[in-house]
C-alpha cells in the first residue's frame, strides 16, 4: 500500500494518498504547491511546437457509444453496462525494491486504447519518473493480457496504454463532457480498490474545478473534480461516471487526515484526459504552453486593501527571466503584503483578461494558457498601476514535468 507525505493546510494536516495500491517497495508523494504555471525557478529551454508536429488532425476517433436512456440514476444499469469495459492494470517496476503497482483503468477505443492514471505505470518515487517495465491489464472475465504504455502526461497524471484487440474482446465506455457536471450531480466511481476487482462506489459530485498538486509533476491540476464517492487505493485510472453511464473524470486522489477513503476523492476531467490521449496517440508525448510566471488571485477585499484599478485578476507574483511572459513585458511583484490571514505579493501587474476573455483568479491563467500548445501567440490584458495595458506573449513548451523540489 502507498505511503503517504502530510500536507499541511494552516493548523491542520490533510493526507494525499495515491489511489493506485503499491504492493511493494516505497512512494514518496511530491505535492505541488504552484500558486500559477509554476512555483519553481528553473533554466527552461523553449521548443516551439506546431500542431502540425503534434499530428493534429490524425487523433484516432473516439467511439461515442450510446449514453444509458432514462433520467434517473440507477448504479445497477451503469455496473451492467459499463463493468466490462473497466479493467485492472498491473504494473511491474524494474527496480532494487521490484515494485509492483496495481491500478485501474477502461478502454476507450476497440483498437485496444486504455486510459488510466500516469502514477499507476510511473514510479513517482523518483525525481525523474520512469515507466513500469512490464504492464497487465485483467478484464472483467478475470483474463490477463499484456499492454504497452503508449505514453504518459505526467502534468495532468494520464496514461494511455495499449493491448492487442485480437487477444481479449474489448467493451469501449463512452467518454463524456466533464465541462458540463456540476456539484450536486451523482457519481459512480469503478474499479479494483484494494484489488478487489470489478468494484462500483457511488456517490456525488462534491465540487468541481478544484485546484490540486499532480502526483507526478510540481504543476496543478486546475479543473479536478472532486466527489464523495468512495475512492481507494486501487481505484487510480478507473473511471467516474455520471448518470447517463458516461465518463466524467479519472479517479486519482485521495485527501484525508488518515489516508483512507473517509476523505476527499478527486478525478482528473475527462476534457483532459482526452486532451492527452490525442496528443499520446499522435505522437507519443504531451506538450504544454508556458509562459512562465507565477500568479496569486486578486479579490475585491484585497483590491481596496490594496489599491487596485481592478477588484478581480490573477497578480503577478515572478516573472521568469527568458520566458514569453519576459519578452512581453509582464511586470512582477516586488514587495509582500499580509492581509486578512494572507501573505500577497504586490507590486507586479494584474491580467485581467487572456485574448480577450476575463480573468477572474490565478488558476484560470493556468487552464487558459495550459489549453493552448507551444507557438501560439496570445494577447494579455493587464493592469499596471492605474493604466490598462495590452502586451503580447508567443508561448512557449512547459518545462519537463520533473518532481525535483
Amino acid at each position: 500500500m502507498a505511503t503517504v507525505r502530510p500536507v499541511r493546510r494552516g493548523p491542520t494536516i490533510a493526507v494525499v494518498a495515491l489511489a493506485a495500491a503499491v504492493l511493494g517497495g516505497v512512494v514518496a508523494l511530491l505535492v505541488a504547491t504552484a500558486t500559477g504555471l509554476t512555483d519553481r525557478k528553473t533554466t527552461t529551454v523553449y521548443v516551439p511546437t506546431t500542431a502540425s508536429e503534434l499530428g493534429a488532425g490524425k487523433n484516432e476517433p473516439i467511439v461515442r457509444a450510446t449514453p444509458l436512456g432514462g433520467k434517473g440514476f440507477t448504479p445497477s444499469r451503469i455496473y451492467t453496462a459499463r463493468s466490462p469495459g473497466v479493467v485492472t492494470v498491473f504494473a511491474f517496476f524494474d527496480n532494487a525494491d521490484a515494485q509492483e503497482a496495481q491500478g485501474s483503468g477502461f478502454v476507450v477505443t476497440p483498437s485496444g486504447y486504455i486510459l488510466t492514471s500516469a502514477h499507476v505505470v510511473t514510479d513517482v518515487e523518483s525525481a525523474h519518473p520512469s515507466e513500469a517495465h512490464e504492464v497487465f491489464i485483467a478484464f472483467k472475465d478475470e483474463d490477463r493480457v499484456k499492454a504497452k504504455i503508449v505514453g504518459w502526461d505526467g502534468y495532468d497524471d494520464v496514461a494511455l496504454l495499449k493491448v492487442d484487440p485480437a487477444a481479449h474482446p474489448l467493451v469501449t465506455v463512452p467518454l463524456g463532457d466533464s465541462s458540463r457536471v456540476r456539484p450536486g450531480d451523482p457519481a459512480a466511481a469503478m474499479g479494483s480498490p484494494f484489488g478487489n476487482e470489478d468494484s462500483i462506489a457511488v456517490g456525488v459530485v462534491s465540487a468541481i474545478h478544484r485546484s490540486i498538486g499532480s502526483l507526478t509533476s510540481s504543476y496543478k491540476v486546475v479543473d479536478a473534480i472532486q466527489t464523495d464517492a468512495p475512492i481507494t487505493h486501487g481505484n487510480s485510472g478507473g473511471p467516474l461516471f455520471d448518470a447517463r453511464g458516461r465518463v466524467i473524470g479519472i479517479n486519482a486522489q485521495i485527501r484525508s487526515d488518515s489516508g483512507g477513503a473517509e476523505g476527499v476523492g478527486f478525478a482528473v476531467p475527462i476534457n483532459a484526459a482526452k486532451r492527452s490521449m490525442g496528443q499520446l496517440i499522435a505522437t507519443g508525448k504531451v506538450v504544454y504552453a508556458f509562459l512562465g510566471v507565477t500568479t496569486e488571485d486578486l479579490t475585491p477585499t484585497l483590491a481596496r486593501h490594496l489599491g487596485y484599478a481592478v477588484s478581480r485578476g490573477a497578480i503577478v507574483g515572478e516573472v521568469r527571466g527568458g520566458s514569453p511572459a519576459d519578452h512581453a513585458g509582464l511586470e512582477g511583484g516586488n514587495d509582500e503584503q499580509s492581509v486578512n490571514g494572507l501573505d500577497v505579493t504586490t507590486g507586479g501587474d494584474v491580467i485581467v483578461a487572456v485574448n480577450g476573455h476575463p480573468v477572474r483568479s490565478a488558476d484560470q491563467v493556468v487552464r487558459d494558457i495550459g489549453s493552448r500548445l507551444p507557438g501560439e501567440t496570445v494577447r494579455l490584458t493587464v493592469v499596471r498601476g492605474q493604466e490598462r495595458k495590452t502586451l503580447i506573449a508567443k508561448l512557449g513548451a512547459r518545462p519537463s514535468a520533473d518532481t525535483s523540489p
